[in-house]
């Protein structure tokens, strides 16, 4: 995508569900609605519930945490408090509180992708090298080989060898640790728009893990400086400019209805508006703890200015790749051929609901608006390891049968509607069977 179709582009950032105790989640807004009240302590429960009055400082809740466990650090000689869950610097999870997080994800997971067409899954390595728009060398979380750095020490920040690399030069060109997983997303924005045929909206979906510095205040020993992590999930979601403001509110509406649900007290969640330096808006969302109010999720309007920062060019020719049936991550393409477009899409929008639902992943082709023709639709799919690709024309309206093609023989075959998710689920099942 070229510079000048990037400024057209505003981006919503929902970045959060950090599982060790805060989470920064995204959100769009455009009008500034009042801050809602955010509530102190905990709403009692009923008896049935014993732990819904928990004590002020949340003791109680995780000393359950830690007997059950849910959580380790229990046993250690310094009792491990909330605010090192918080801070992301702790022994870790127990068994139960490991198959929480996995729960959350699961359902973050299935709300962000479920029956969206327009959204995609990305995912980005922990640790690379610096990218434009980085933390300077002196600032971040850098990896360095400790026999280099003290080497660099040692020789008073210039290297021994003459002509060798100082420290800051050493620093600079060291590997940084990822503190966001919102560069890694965006480094992906040109191959995905590509793969959405540069329509709008569209989002990109992650979770990972995070590290941040722990802030000096934090620190409970003379350690000079410590790492916590956070596992964290993110959408980035990409609209015109003229509708961020609506999409905003949406996700405001969309993310608060997702955390009430799983809730005792739903009244406990809360959110606050806020303006940034920039003049960005965005919105926080809080839960009240028994140890305090929290923030869990950040939603914000982030314009075009990251998108220009770490957009990285065009992006290279997709590679042509015959996966096995097990591990092609699009086993169908949906796509329309001549006939009225609009009860054609109908059925296609019908067809990708029924096989979604079947755990079939589909690509929805029938929502591309630019022309192509057959051999390049079909070059396109091979490319991406399409298994087959299903084209619904108008004798599909009148008799019901579609025409389906295999990527592995090229082979087209005229297949009647009501046999489509029967063959390919026992397609798929005897791929597994191999």
């Amino acid at each position: 995508m070229r510079r000048g179709e990037a400024r057209k582009m505003a981006l919503g950032c929902s970045q959060g569900g950090r599982w060790c105790a805060r989470a920064p989640w995204g959100r769009p807004v455009l009008r500034r609605p009042p801050a809602a009240r955010v509530s102190e302590g905990v709403e009692a429960g009923s008896p049935s519930r014993p732990y819904a009055a928990a004590a002020a400082g949340g003791e109680e809740l995780l000393e359950v945490c830690w007997r059950r466990h849910f959580l380790r650090g229990g046993a250690e000689p310094r009792p491990v408090a909330w605010r090192d869950y918080l801070s992301g610097c702790h022994p870790g999870f127990g068994p139960l509180g490991a198959a929480l997080r996995g729960n959350l994800a699961s359902q973050w997971w299935d709300s962000a992708l479920a029956f969206r067409e327009q959204v995609l899954a990305v995912d980005a390595p922990l640790h690379g090298p610096p990218a434009a728009g980085a933390a300077p060398a002196g600032q971040g979380l850098r990896l360095l080989p400790s026999e280099t750095l003290r080497e660099a020490l040692r020789g008073g920040g210039c290297s021994r060898e003459p002509g060798g690399p100082s420290l800051e030069e050493l620093l600079g060109s060291a590997g940084a640790l990822r503190e966001s997983l919102l560069p890694g997303a965006l480094a992906q924005y040109a191959s995905c728009l590509e793969l959405v045929n540069k329509r709008l909206p569209c989002g990109l979906a992650q979770v990972g893990v995070c590290f941040h510095s722990i802030p000096e205040s934090e620190h409970h020993n003379k350690t000079p400086v410590r790492i916590g992590e956070r596992t964290t999930s993110l959408l980035a979601w990409f609209s015109s400019p003229r509708t961020a403001g609506q999409w905003l509110d949406y996700w405001l509406r969309q993310r608060l209805q997702w955390w009430r649900k799983f809730a005792v007290g739903p009244s406990n969640f809360s959110s606050s508006d806020f303006q940034d330096e920039e003049g960005r808006r965005g919105f926080d969302l809080h839960y009240s703890f028994p140890w305090g109010t929290e923030t869990i999720e950040t939603l914000k309007n982030l314009g075009d200015t990251e998108l220009l920062q770490l957009y990285p060019g065009d992006s290279s020719k997709l590679l042509v790749l015959k996966l096995h049936p097990c591990l092609a991550p699009l086993k169908v393409a949906l796509d329309v051929g001549k006939g009225p477009t609009t009860e054609l899409r109908q059925v296609c929008q019908g067809l990708f609901n029924e096989l979604s639902e079947n755990r079939i992943s589909v690509w929805p082709g029938y929502l591309e608006t630019v022309q192509v023709s057959l051999e390049q639709l079909y070059t396109k799919y091979d490319e991406m390891s399409v298994l087959f690709t299903v084209l619904i024309t108008d004798s599909t309206l009148e008799n019901g049968v579609v025409q389906l093609r295999s990527r592995d023989t090229t082979m087209k075959e005229m297949m009647h509607i009501s046999r489509l998710k029967d063959f390919l689920i026992k397609y798929v099942t005897a791929a597994k069977n191999v």
